[in-house]
């Protein structure tokens, strides 16, 4: 006898107003100035770059645009860093690391003139994020780093303490938190299909379904074979992320790809989500594996992703779990209908910072770890502008040397799922130390 059905559809909310689409076939051109591997979020927006600056562009996609991470995500603007200050000083010393820092601040701007600029059309709002503390140290932690992003850069960044919490998140789960009002929310399904629309009016041929399976040196250019044929290109950006495969070894290897699984419940009545998300905010958690969620462009749905530690197939447990973390933050929820269940690969490497670089003539620009829909966009086109040899446009603190490889991995993250219970240890090893 079949399982019940969780959700009533396993693909993305977002697909239901943003579709993504076959592209009709074409045959490539023998010979282009750029060749870019991967239609997402990054590899549109260098494309877009170019072909304004008068080059002539092709981009080759193994799946549908926007199929991969662009359509998957929670459109939230986050632009997050995930190793703190302290430690990226360390790795890549303090200089380095309050350019990251200040980037990140540029990076979202950046995109929100972007839309305004372009007039795309995706449902962004600048809501504010608010982040929920475990205990009241980590709260403590928070607030002071919350101070520092106010007095560094700026950021309109304050602490939420508990007694202030219910009007920013209906849940007694948190110990206070903070928040900072320069994340939104947008509909990153919209938001793909818009920067393909500026791309193929500016001149970018997008092949769709044509994988690369192979990039050669060819005396002064490249000579990269797709499954529509061969193509001389003068140069080769390779964008792909989440879904990097063998026809970029160099940086599959650096690249892990991890499952993350959102779900949408059905639609709630107005005063419920008034009670739940009153701000209709974007929210996170201090967790390592912690929760994400918002609400639906319309208001009318909760939003929540989580990690997913399968490997392969569609199996249950993962949507099960992040259900369960639903009903852990908002217990009136925990007979919710869910009109939605998918899953999408992220990618992390080692140090976990987004990266421009290059090796025998190939750029790369990739490694966005889970927060690509501002850090896709923003390193695309600095890896364009570095192209086009434009210096000062093609600044950034994320252009220097590649990440290290991953040791004994070639493209099959097995180790994943014993990495992703041991960050649920630490978890639950953190909860119990909390002082709530």
């Amino acid at each position: 006898m079949p399982a019940p059905r969780i959700a009533d559809k396993s693909t993305p909310y977002w697909w239901e107003a943003a579709p993504v689409k076959p592209l009709p076939k074409q045959q490539p051109t023998a010979s282009i100035d750029v060749l870019i591997v991967g239609a997402g979020f990054a590899g549109l927006s260098a494309g877009l770059v170019l072909a304004r600056e008068g080059r002539s562009v092709a981009i080759f996609d193994r799946m549908n645009p926007g199929e991969g991470a662009s359509s998957r995500n929670g459109g939230i603007t986050s632009g997050t860093i995930r190793p703190d200050f302290a430690t990226m000083s360390k790795h890549f010393g303090e200089e380095r690391a309050l350019a990251i820092e200040r980037e990140g601040k540029a990076a979202r701007e950046f995109l929100y003139d972007f839309i305004r600029r372009e007039g795309l059309d995706c449902d962004f709002r600048l809501t504010g994020l608010f982040k929920g503390a475990l205990g009241y140290n980590q709260y403590d932690s928070m607030a002071r780093g919350a101070d520092r992003l106010a007095r560094l850069l700026g950021i309109d960044s304050f602490a939420v303490p508990r007694a202030e919490q219910q009007g920013y998140v209906g849940s007694d789960l948190y110990r206070g938190g903070t928040a900072r009002m320069d994340i939104g929310g947008l509909h990153p399904g919209k938001l793909h299909a818009e920067i393909l629309r500026l791309a193929l009016a500016a001149g970018v041929t997008v092949h769709a379904n044509t994988p690369v399976t192979k990039i050669a040196r060819d005396g002064d250019r490249f000579r990269v074979l797709t499954a529509a044929g061969p193509v001389r290109a003068r140069q080769v950006l390779v964008c792909t992320n989440g879904y990097t495969d063998g026809a970029a070894p160099y940086l599959r290897r650096r690249l892990v790809p991890v499952r993350a699984r959102i779900i949408t419940t059905e639609e709630l009545a107005p005063e419920v989500m008034d009670r739940l998300l009153p701000r209709r905010m974007m929210m996170g958690e201090s967790r390592i594996l912690g929760f994400y969620y918002r609400p639906t462009p319309d208001g009318s749905r909760i939003l929540l992703g989580g990690r997913d530690s399968s490997l392969a197939g569609d199996p249950p447990a993962p949507t099960l779990r992040v259900r369960a973390g639903l009903a852990e933050i908002f217990p009136e929820l925990k007979d919710v209908r869910l009109s939605h269940s998918w899953f999408g690969n992220v990618a992390m490497n080692r140090d976990m910072i987004p990266r421009i670089f290059e090796k025998d003539g190939v750029l790369y620009a990739s490694g966005f770890c889970g927060s690509g829909v501002v850090w896709a966009p923003w390193v695309g086109m600095r890896a364009a502008y570095r192209l086009l040899g434009h210096a000062e446009q093609a600044r950034s603190a994320f252009d220097f040397r590649p990440p290290a490889a991953v040791p004994l991995y070639r493209g099959n993250p097995w180790f994943m799922p014993a990495i992703i219970k041991s960050y649920a240890v630490r978890d639950r090893i953190s909860w119990w130390r909390a002082k709530r």
